[in-house]
């Protein structure tokens, strides 16, 4: 399958499992993705995203969006969007 780049972690919020990207490419819930980095490996759908504490369904270049992830991400991995 193959993927694009959309972003990367810059921020991880370990308490409640969200973690903050930096977009360069359009995201939206139902999206499926994949975050990898130096020891994180795991793909996802997207089933919940925020920018600013308020609930979005899609996002662009240049957001900063918060994504509940399943697994624990670390600041610097890059987030793929799985193209199907």
């Amino acid at each position: 399958m193959a993927e694009k780049l959309i972003g990367k972690v810059d921020h991880w919020f370990g308490k409640i499992g969200v973690a903050g990207i930096e977009l360069t490419d359009k995201l939206a819930v139902g999206d499926r993705i994949h975050i990898l980095g130096h020891t994180t490996d795991f793909e996802q759908e997207v089933t919940s995203m925020q920018i600013m504490h308020q609930d979005v369904n899609e996002a662009g270049p240049g957001d900063d969006v918060g994504v509940k992830v399943q697994f624990r991400a670390r600041v610097g991995d890059r987030v793929y969007y799985e193209v199907t």
